[in-house]
């Protein structure tokens, strides 16, 4: 039961601490270079996947500078509100990688994970190539601590799904109603621990085989 796919590589942050070309550092945001590390480690030097990438919020540092900005001085940085689209980094993955097949943003909340592991689930079904999951969020800043709700954990993860490499898993949805508990950090040890089952929130995920 449940949405099937297979996991042919995975990392989580920290990935090998490999430095960024210049030109993705001057672009990205401390959580946005970290991101890329965790996705550049895992990419296989021969395939060009398509990305699926998903996020609570985005570089909400990036975002939060650019509404500081606007708020003292009136005007923000074209360069800052050029990277502050939610595919910001797909993109510039995409171009450092020379990858045209293409990406997708997924924004869901606190389920954004479990949504973007089910548009790389289904893009891999519909397709039948390998898809690249990049799933990163970072802690709220300060100022949005009255209305932020549920912590987030600052969990980057790169999953690389295959038609046909890899583990079988499987993920579904036990109820309607939103649970409790970081999605990603939650598959993260469960992919660490070994064990058959596993979930967070209203989201349970186990081994298909």
């Amino acid at each position: 039961m449940g949405l099937s796919f297979r996991i042919a590589g995975w990392t989580a942050w920290p990935a090998e601490d490999s430095a960024l070309p210049m030109a993705l550092r001057r672009r990205a945001s401390a959580v946005g270079q970290r991101a890329l590390k965790t996705a550049l480690s895992l990419l296989p030097p021969d395939q060009t996947p398509r990305y699926v990438l998903s996020s609570r919020h985005g570089e909400i540092s990036r975002t939060t500078g650019l509404l500081t900005a606007l708020a003292e001085e009136g005007c923000v940085s074209p360069a800052e509100f050029s990277m502050a689209v939610h595919h910001g980094l797909a993109g510039l993955l995409s171009i450092h990688t020379g990858n045209k097949e293409g990406h997708t943003a997924v924004a869901a909340g606190r389920d954004s994970f479990a949504y973007g592991l089910i548009e790389a689930a289904t893009t891999v079904a519909e397709s039948g190539k390998p898809v690249l999951h990049l799933h990163f969020d970072e802690t709220l800043p300060e100022i949005y601590a009255p209305v932020a709700g549920d912590p987030d954990n600052d969990t980057i993860l790169a999953l690389l799904l295959d038609p046909t490499a890899g583990e079988a898993y499987a993920l579904e949805q036990t109820q309607d109603c939103a649970g409790t508990g970081d999605l990603a950090a939650g598959f993260v040890e469960f992919l660490r621990s070994g064990a058959r089952t596993g979930g967070a929130g209203s989201w349970r995920w186990f081994r298909d085989d």
